[in-house]
């Protein structure tokens, strides 16, 4: 049984920091992509950043580029995302997802396993 497991959400204050992590089991992490997405209340479920199998691709959309990173240790099978400069706008629930390693990694629907969310809240 896939469980992702994501911790590491709150509350604070616009220009600081979080970082969310993603736990996984019940398959071999190592051969996962894994992304982090994002849904704010009345807005669809979007890609934030994405990393391959391996650690050697990754992707971000680019309202984060700069400001989010992506990382993950495969000996922990951990996928993180460290969040700086936040902002009001980053406010929504963060989700992990994994995926059999592939070329593309930031399309929604190749993503099959989903964790519960952590709620991500920047207060201006």
């Amino acid at each position: 049984q896939v469980q992702l497991v994501e911790s590491g959400g709150g509350l604070v204050q616009a220009g600081e920091s979080l970082r969310l992590s993603c736990a996984a089991s019940g398959r071999t992490f190592s051969r996962d992509d894994m992304g982090w997405f994002r849904q704010a209340p009345g807005k669809e479920r979007d890609i934030v950043a994405a990393i391959s199998w391996n650690g050697g691709s990754t992707y971000y959309i680019g309202s984060v580029k700069g400001r989010f990173t992506i990382s993950r240790d495969n000996a922990k099978n951990t996928v993180y995302l460290q969040m700086i400069g936040l902002k009001p706008e980053d406010t929504a629930v963060y989700y992990c997802a994994a995926k059999s390693a592939g070329r593309v990694l930031s399309r929604r629907s190749d993503y099959p396993y989903w964790g519960q969310g952590t709620q991500v809240t920047v207060s201006s």
